[in-house]
């Protein structure tokens, strides 16, 4: 049996950046000791969630994807021998920023990095078009020690497209790191990604923020951070107040088992879906 043992961080950020990093550093090696193989952060984990106000000071929280907050998690890896997914704010140029993800293999090597595609412009707190371009390095699957590793960031969620492009790619557990609340999408968390994971038999790894950070005061972050296996079971949940360390073993040989049952990917018909490459008003 092929287990990997994996681990999820969901955390309140209401601090500065310098804080939040040392946070979650902490909160990896924690864990590291519980075993973890490869741990996942939160969607722009160094600081609070700031897309609910329009302000160009957030610019200057962006990195390339060498500089230190990077770097520092590549030390990370390195040190407890994990893969790392991290989320952060891109800046590829000055005023060329990306919501980004890069997955770190164990040795602190930057494998790649996927860039959020989809883009929410809904209020009354999710301004982000203000901050991100689209991203444009298509659906990327990350060959790692732990297995074939899938990206999608918070809102892609929402588009069963992206999915399917991990699934068809081969994609063995997808992170999706989010910053999601309870007055918006709470009804959605646990309905559309087990719903993804059947599809296309893959483990979904979901994680989300706990409670209220500025400048979003007028919203709850509800954490319920979770695995979930190719048939859409919830396989560990976390708290939907409380920082937590969410760790999960993940039995990937369950991946063939799901797909030689089901066989979906064998009968699609995709000569027979042009019209969702078309570009329709």
């Amino acid at each position: 049996m092929t287990t990997v043992r994996a681990a999820l961080i969901q955390a309140n950020a209401n601090m500065d950046k310098q804080a939040a990093i040392d946070k979650h550093v902490a909160m990896i090696a924690d864990a590291a000791a519980k075993g973890a193989k490869v741990v996942g952060l939160q969607e722009i984990f160094f600081g609070p969630y700031f897309c609910a106000e329009q302000d160009p000071k957030w610019y200057a929280t962006a990195e390339p994807d060498d500089g230190p907050t990077i770097t520092t998690m590549r030390e990370v890896a390195r040190q407890h021998g994990i893969v790392l997914i991290v989320p952060w704010y891109e800046e590829e140029q000055p005023g060329v920023y990306y919501n980004s993800a890069c997955v770190i293999e164990a040795d602190g090597t930057v494998l790649g990095k996927y860039r959020k595609t989809h883009i929410p412009q809904v209020g009354p707190c999710f301004w982000e078009k203000f901050y991100f371009k689209p991203g444009n390095l298509g659906y990327p699957v990350f060959e790692t020690s732990v297995g074939k590793i899938g990206l999608i960031i918070c809102y892609d969620r929402h588009f069963p497209e992206v999915a399917r492009e991990l699934g068809l790619q081969g994609a063995e557990l997808v992170f999706n790191p989010s910053a999601t609340v309870a007055s918006l999408s709470r009804y959605l968390w646990e309905l559309e990604q087990p719903a993804h994971a059947v599809a296309n038999g893959f483990f979904v790894a979901a994680s989300n923020r706990v409670g209220v950070e500025a400048p979003l005061n007028s919203a709850t972050f509800y954490g319920s951070s979770y695995f979930c296996s190719p048939r859409g079971k919830i396989l560990a949940q976390a708290s939907d107040t409380e920082d937590e360390v969410l760790v999960c073993d993940l039995n990937l040989d369950e991946i063939r088992e799901v797909r030689d049952t089901w066989q979906f990917l064998r009968d699609r018909r995709p000569e027979t879906y042009s019209d969702l490459a078309r570009l329709l008003p």
